[in-house]
C-alpha cells in the first residue's frame, strides 16, 4: 500500500514497522461543542483508512483517538455554562460517540482523555524529559518549549525558520504558521481554571503536550506508524507533536503523517456566522440518513477538498440506493445454471478495487470499480446471464469491499431499524391509552397520525395495541 506522507510530501510503500500491527494515533475531538460534518469528513476518511489496512492488507491495528478535554475552548465554554469542566466536556463525548456509532465507525482500540491521571502524568514526565535535555524555560509560572533548541523544527509544516520569533512565547493553544514562536507546555494556574500538580508545578497541560504525551504511552516506543488528523493541524499542533517528543526521546516520532482536506459548504468555509456548520442530527432533521452522510464524506479522495452541498447529498443517497436496489434484485435470481464470466468480472472488480485502495486511499476510483460492477452485473441479470450459484459469489464480493466501505451494511441496519425509536413509539402508545380514557378521542388520533406520518402504524386488537412500519 502506498500512503502519501505529508513529511517527505510524497507517496511511499507503507507497511507496519514490526510487519504486524499498525500503530497509529489520530487525533480527535476538541470536546467544547458537538461535532461537525467537517470534523467527521476527517474522522470517516480515517475509518476507511482503519478499516483498508485491517480488513483488505490483513494488518492488525492499535490505533488511539483522543478526547482533548482540556483546552482553551473547553475551559472557557465550561465557565460559560457554569458546569465543571468534566461534566461539560462528558454531553459532546456522549454526542460525539452516538454519532460515529450512526456513521458506521469501527470503535478504535483505545479513546483516552487528556484529564485522565495516567495521561496527566505521562505529560508531566514528558516535560521533565524535555527539561533535562535543555528544551524547556519557565516564565511566570508557566513551562515553555524552546524551538531554537531544536534545529529540525518547521520540517512537516516547511516554515522558513529564519522567519520564526524567537525568544518570543505563545500562551494561545492554537495559532497561525506566521506566528511561530516558543510555545506554552504546562499553564501556570490562573483562577477559575482547572489545576493539577504532578511534579511541574499547579497548573494545567497546553493542548500540544496531551498527544504526544498519549501517543507514546499508549502506543510504545517512537517512532508509531500513523499519526493522522485533519490538514488544520500541520501547524502547529502536529509540528509541536513533534518537537515535544523528538526532543524528549531523541527519537523520530512517526514514520507516516497523514493529514485529511477541509470539507466546504457550498464552496465556502464553514463559519458559525454563515450557519453553514452542520451537525448529523441537524442533516437528520433534514431527512437525511447517516449512512448518505457517510457514502458523501468519503466519496472523494481524502487529499482533495470536498464540497459538500444538499444536492451532493441527495446523489450520495441516490447512490446508495442503486447499490441496495441492486442486491435486492439478487433475491429474484432464479437460474440454476452459473456463469464463469461472472466470476471473472467480480475478480476485476475486486482488483480494481485493491488497486485503488492501495494507490493512496483512492475511495473515488475504489468505489468506481464498484459501481462499474453493478452496471455489469444488472445488464448479465437483465439478459437471464447470471444463476443463482452466481448469487454467493457476487454477495461475498460485496461484503467484502463493505469492510472497507461500512455503508452497506449501515443502510441495511437503518432500513431494519424503526424510523421512530422503540421507546418513544411505546411511550406515545401510552399516552393515546390515557387520552382514550379520558375519552380524549381527538388526542389519541393526533398520536395515531403523528406516527403515521413518521412510518408507524397502530393496530388495536384484543391482546393491545400493536405497531409495525408503514
Amino acid at each position: 500500500m502506498r500512503l502519501y506522507n505529508t513529511l517527505t510530501r510524497r507517496e511511499e510503500e507503507f507497511a507496519p514497522a514490526d510487519g504486524k500491527t499498525v500503530r497509529m494515533y489520530t487525533c480527535g475531538l476538541t470536546v467544547y461543542a458537538r461535532g461537525h460534518i467537517g470534523n467527521f469528513r476527517t474522522f470517516v476518511c480515517l475509518d476507511v483508512l482503519r478499516r483498508a489496512l485491517r480488513h483488505e492488507f490483513g494488518w492488525q491495528m492499535r490505533e488511539v483517538m483522543n478526547f482533548t478535554d482540556v483546552d482553551d475552548r473547553t475551559i472557557v465554554g465550561a465557565q460559560n455554562a457554569q458546569m465543571p469542566l468534566r461534566e461539560y466536556t462528558d454531553q459532546f463525548i456522549g454526542a460525539f460517540r452516538e454519532d460515529a456509532r450512526a456513521l458506521g465507525m469501527e470503535p478504535v482500540e483505545e479513546n483516552p482523555r487528556a484529564t485522565d491521571e495516567a495521561n496527566l502524568r505521562a505529560m508531566a514526565d514528558m516535560i521533565k524529559a524535555l527539561g533535562a535535555h535543555g528544551h524547556t524555560y519557565t516564565s511566570d509560572g508557566s513551562i515553555y518549549f524552546k524551538i531554537s533548541t531544536l534545529p529540525e523544527y518547521g520540517a512537516l509544516s516547511r516554515i522558513d525558520q529564519a522567519g520564526m520569533m524567537a525568544g518570543a512565547r505563545v500562551d494561545a493553544d492554537n495559532y497561525t504558521k506566521e506566528d511561530a514562536r516558543d510555545f506554552v507546555l504546562w499553564k501556570a494556574t490562573k483562577p477559575g481554571e482547572p489545576t493539577w500538580d504532578y511534579g511541574t508545578g499547579p497548573g494545567r497541560p497546553g493542548w500540544h503536550i496531551e498527544c504526544s504525551a498519549m501517543a507514546l504511552r499508549l502506543l510504545g516506543e517512537p517512532p508509531i506508524d500513523i499519526h493522522a488528523g485533519g490538514i488544520d493541524l500541520i501547524f502547529p499542533h502536529h509540528e509541536n507533536e513533534i518537537a515535544q517528543s523528538v526532543g524528549a526521546t531523541g527519537k523520530p516520532f512517526v514514520r507516516f503523517w497523514v493529514h485529511v482536506e477541509h470539507l466546504l459548504v457550498d464552496d465556502q468555509k464553514m463559519s458559525k456566522s454563515l450557519g453553514n456548520t452542520y451537525t448529523l442530527p441537524d442533516l437528520a432533521t433534514r431527512g437525511y440518513r447517516p449512512s448518505a452522510v457517510r457514502y458523501l464524506l468519503m466519496s472523494g479522495h481524502y487529499r482533495k477538498q470536498l464540497n459538500f452541498t444538499f444536492t451532493s447529498l441527495q446523489q450520495a443517497e441516490e447512490s446508495l440506493r442503486r447499490l441496495t436496489d441492486f442486491l435486492a434484485r439478487l433475491d429474484a435470481v432464479t437460474g440454476d445454471e452459473g456463469h464463469p464470466e461472472i466470476e471473472e468480472r467480480i475478480g476485476q472488480a475486486g482488483h480494481a478495487f485493491r488497486e485503488a485502495l492501495a494507490d493512496d486511499l483512492n475511495t473515488a476510483a475504489a468505489l468506481a470499480a464498484v459501481f462499474d460492477l453493478v452496471r455489469a452485473l444488472n445488464s448479465a441479470i437483465d439478459a437471464g446471464a447470471v444463476g443463482t450459484p452466481d448469487v454467493s459469489c457476487i454477495r461475498h464480493f460485496f461484503e467484502r469491499v463493505d469492510q472497507v466501505l461500512g455503508v452497506i451494511g449501515l443502510r441495511q441496519a437503518e432500513e431494519q431499524a424503526p424510523p421512530v425509536p422503540a421507546e418513544e413509539i411505546e411511550r406515545l402508545i401510552e399516552d393515546r391509552h390515557a387520552a382514550r380514557r379520558r375519552r380524549d378521542f381527538a388526542a389519541a388520533d393526533r398520536i395515531r397520525q403523528d406516527l403515521a406520518s413518521r412510518g408507524i402504524l397502530l393496530e388495536d386488537t384484543a391482546g393491545g395495541t400493536r405497531w409495525k412500519r408503514k
